[in-house]
């Protein structure tokens, strides 16, 4: 997929990222961390890569975007939209 979200299944600001993409009309892989054996493993590989919080942490053409903080400022400066057409994401 052009979308990866590593998501809890009980974070707000998870559930407020994936409203948000799929507002857009993306349909992202979910990676609910909190619901495999190996999440912790996840959550330190993400806070690796830089991400804190670690979720939610989204990708978008194998790039690392960041956190909903990053997201929300890409969406609000209408940069979310370039780079989800530019990885195929949308087609619009």
């Amino acid at each position: 997929r052009a979308v990866i979200i590593f998501s809890k299944s009980t974070c707000c600001m998870s559930h407020a990222i994936k409203c948000l993409f799929y507002e857009q009309g993306v349909s992202p892989a979910i990676v609910e961390i909190d619901q495999y054996m190996y999440g912790k493993d996840i959550e330190r590989a993400l806070a690796r890569l830089g991400c804190s919080p670690q979720v939610p942490v989204v990708f978008i053409g194998g790039k690392l975007i960041g956190t909903a903080t990053t997201v929300m400022t890409l969406h609000l400066d209408g940069s979310l939209k370039r780079l989800l057409k530019e990885a195929g994401a949308l087609w619009l």
